[in-house]
């Protein structure tokens, strides 16, 4: 194990220990209903999955098979579930809840609910929100396919206090963990939207932001140079949220939004180590037109310029 990550694993080793106890917490509150956590969790996944199959609780919950069979059995005796044999395949069940099964889960939700309330009902309001958005940020980053849908990543085209701040440090971040760019070029991307905002203007500049509980995990900006001129600026993908159709979904918003405001010549400076967003910037139909060798941000580059003509 590499020693730099030490401190990291003891973090998040702290944190599971942590958290085992306020989860036990709750499942010995669910035990005074007479169901643990787990029999409470397999409740809820029958009710709320469709055609569900004790192949598809053992793993999604990683239980233990047999283990799991004794619960089902349990739940079929009490009447809270019952079995119907598919009718493709005779070797597999599914599980539905009955009348019984559906009142016992609404029950279960309802103190489910209400220990999650007594858990933090103490907290201020700000902490609330701020345990809420660490919670949605650990499984978001957690999560090896992140699913883009209008409700998981969100686009927005306002500015708010604190996005130029967090479009900074998403390229300072980036560009140093996958370039080897060095704090010289952050001090770039500082400078470049402080040149922007000394002329903003919203009827000519616009910015889009992605963001997923709140958090930018993304970024693209068309800047109007003139009535015809426009430069597309900021192109950022988080590393976690490539490979959903965000790029290209931000990047068919610039383009539809520079031929709205009849912009007939787009250009984009890049370097050439950018290969995936250099492949999007040609399929939008972008041509390079110059390149030049350069040492910047502490490293050689080759500094590239793409043009786009509009109809």
């Amino acid at each position: 194990m590499n020693s730099r990550y030490a401190p990291l694993i003891h973090i998040i080793r702290r944190f599971n220990r942590f958290y085992t106890n306020v989860l036990g917490l709750l499942d010995q509150h669910m035990l005074d209903s007479k169901f643990s956590l787990a029999e409470a969790r397999i409740l809820y996944d029958i009710g709320h999955t469709e055609k569900c199959t004790a192949k598809e609780l053992i793993e999604g919950l990683r239980i233990d098979s047999g283990y799991l069979s004794r619960i089902i059995k349990r739940f079929v005796k009490d009447d809270l579930i019952y079995r119907v044999q598919s009718p493709e395949d005779g070797r597999v069940y599914y599980l539905y809840l009955t009348e019984k099964g559906k009142d016992t889960l609404s029950i279960l939700d309802e103190l489910s609910n209400d220990q999650i309330y007594q858990l933090i009902n103490g907290l201020s309001e700000q902490d609330k929100i701020s345990v809420v958005e660490s919670m949605k940020s650990i499984e978001n980053t957690l999560t090896e396919k992140p699913v883009l849908t209008d409700e998981s990543v969100k686009i927005r085209c306002d500015l708010r206090p604190g996005d130029v701040g967090n479009l900074i440090h998403l390229h300072g971040w980036i560009y140093a963990e996958e370039c080897g760019y060095n704090h010289v070029f952050e001090g770039y991307v500082c400078k470049t939207l402080y040149n922007l905002f000394e002329n903003y203007s919203p009827e000519k500049d616009r910015f889009w932001f992605a963001e997923v509980n709140g958090k930018m995990i993304g970024a693209i900006a068309i800047i109007g140079h003139s009535e015809i001129q426009a430069q597309l600026r900021w192109f950022i993908i988080h590393p976690t949220f490539r490979k959903i159709g965000l790029g290209r979904k931000l990047m068919n918003e610039a383009m539809k939004y520079c031929k709205e405001k009849g912009y007939q010549h787009v250009f984009l400076e890049t370097t050439e180590d950018q290969k995936t967003a250099i492949r999007m910037y040609m399929q939008a139909g972008f041509c390079k037109v110059s390149e030049r060798e350069s040492s910047l941000w502490g490293k050689d580059l080759v500094e590239q310029t793409y043009e786009l003509y509009l109809p």
